[in-house]
């Protein structure tokens, strides 16, 4: 397409080029490439199920070697908190106290997360300030009926002449209401961080958020820091980064044709976690773990997190020393057909790597070339629960465009549901992914691996939105653990549903696992 002099302006200051405006476009037009899933990861087959005794082995690696390693934990942090709070936004546009009662509101939507957050404000963590708010701002509060009292405490939860939580960072609600004090997400990451991260008393976090959330979140932390090193006797060492612009992908509209705001520019959208790609390759870590914002438990669940979290870094661990081992043979050169074999078996059994066909037609220097390829690659190691129900992806085996099968983590919007078969395998999946990661971001040489060589550009993801009460398509970047690990070593080990904990919505806060009390 043709470009203005301002377009083109615009588009450098992003840090972008023409050609890759275009290229963007050029995915537009092309469409949602559908992923092709071979089977489910399955107990057996592409997940490991370990025993106690075995899990305990994995605890014990990472424990001896934890303290002379660089350990991080790594959470995407920049949601903001408005999705959480969706069904209290329709509620406050539809309900009128004045025509319905608040019962046959509820029963005329069908709405279960909103009948529960009725049935049991009084338990969340945030409802004894949002009470004392309403009645300071509203005169005569006491007297308004029930249900005129329940829309001023919801409007006192979402908006900025109350609480403002709505427009709050995700991560710093509060989540938690203990005896003494209330605990955000925020502070829940670094809590149980520090039973596990923490290295000579030091436990180091990286929280990826939103331009100018940053100040929130370091005053959030002076808040907290007092009690929380004394609760985890630690010091915490906390980095922040934002989504660089030049991630942000242009908007188009339904003819392909690139979207224009409202003074006639070029309309760029954040290009979703997939971009957080290029903060994680600026993290120095020998083993960085990765979980997002939401997904915390309360203090008495804290242990069963900590040593699944261990289990996944021992087993890590354990396969970054065989790896090592064997890329260090490898680049020696000289091997015996036997070690050769030996390294080709470990591929296909630890990392469900389907050795080519022809492999044993190779010579000895091609079969070394080919195991380097394969070998030298970041590596993950991705904690899977049994499938309950919950939203988010699944573990399966897929094959790429150039035949290779591999483990991934595909989102349901990348699976073609009008193929039955493709259908038939995503509804016999077993497992989901609660984003439980244990990742090695440097080869045996201590060298950083460059993360974006193993991206799957085909595995971005066109959405479709509105701006100024226009429809729009975006494109959303390779997920970060989807496409933007796709060439990864990748191994799925089942973790305890208990270890996953996800607030979506507001009334998740009021289920079981996230009362203290």
């Amino acid at each position: 397409m043709e470009f203005s002099e301002i377009d083109i302006l615009q588009i450098e200051e992003k840090g972008l080029s023409t050609q890759e405006v275009e290229r963007q476009i050029q995915i537009f037009e092309r469409g949602n490439i559908k992923v092709d899933i071979q089977q489910a990861a399955t107990p057996g087959n592409g997940i490991f199920v370990y025993s106690v005794e075995k899990q305990k082995q994995f605890i014990k690696t990472f424990e001896n070697r934890k303290q002379q390693l660089k350990l991080l934990k790594f959470v995407p942090a920049s949601g903001a908190a408005t999705r959480m709070f969706k069904a209290l936004h329709n509620f406050v546009d539809e309900f009128e106290p004045d025509k319905e009662g608040l019962r046959d509101y509820l029963d005329r939507k069908e709405n279960k997360g909103l009948q529960l957050f009725f049935e049991k404000i009084e338990k969340l963590p945030f409802y004894e300030e949002a009470l004392k708010k309403a009645n300071d701002n509203t005169e005569n509060f006491s007297n308004k009926t029930t249900d005129e009292q329940q829309i001023i405490l919801v409007k006192t939860i979402l908006f900025n002449s109350g609480l403002g939580l709505s427009d709050w960072p995700k991560g710093l609600v509060p989540f938690h209401a203990y005896n003494d004090f209330t605990a955000t997400a925020f502070e829940e990451h670094l809590h149980s961080s520090a039973k596990y991260l923490s290295v000579d008393g030091v436990t180091k976090l990286h929280f990826t958020v939103s331009d100018g959330d940053k100040e929130k979140f370091e005053n959030e932390f002076e808040r907290i820091k007092e009690r929380l090193e004394e609760a985890t006797n630690t010091k915490f060492e906390i980095s922040y980064s934002y989504q660089d612009p030049k991630t942000d992908t242009i908007a188009v509209d339904e003819n392909n044709v690139a979207f224009r705001d409202e003074e006639n520019r070029l309309f760029f959208r954040p290009g979703g976690h997939g971009a957080l790609i290029e903060n994680l390759q600026q993290q120095d870590a020998d083993v960085l773990f990765i979980k997002n914002i939401d997904n915390v438990v309360i203090n008495k669940n804290i242990p069963e997190v900590v040593e699944m979290k261990k289990m996944l870094g021992g087993k890590l661990l354990s396969l970054q020393d065989q790896i090592f081992d064997y890329m260090r043979l490898l680049d020696a050169g000289n091997i015996s057909e036997t070690k050769l074999d030996e390294i080709a078996e470990f591929l296909e059994k630890e990392l469900f790597v389907k050795v080519t066909s022809s492999f044993n037609k190779f010579t000895g220097e091609e079969k070394m070339q080919y195991l380097c390829k394969k070998l030298d690659r970041p590596v993950r190691v991705c904690g899977m629960v049994k499938n309950e129900g919950e939203p988010g992806g699944g573990p399966f085996l897929v094959k790429n465009e150039d035949g290779e099968i591999s483990l991934q983590i595909i989102e349901g919007a990348q699976i073609d549901k009008d193929n039955a078969e493709q259908l038939e395998i995503l509804n016999n999946s077993t497992h989901f992914n609660p984003v439980d990661i244990a990742c090695s971001l440097k080869n045996y040489k201590g060298e950083s691996f460059e993360l974006q060589q193993y991206v799957d550009e085909n595995m971005s993801f066109i959405a479709h939105k509105t701006k100024d009460g226009k429809a729009l398509k975006a494109l959303e970047r390779p997920g970060l653990w989807n496409g933007g690990m796709a060439y990864w070593n990748t191994v799925f080990v089942e973790v305890p549903l208990e270890t996953f904990n996800p607030v979506k919505t507001v009334a998740d806060l009021l289920k079981p696992s996230h009362q203290p009390n």
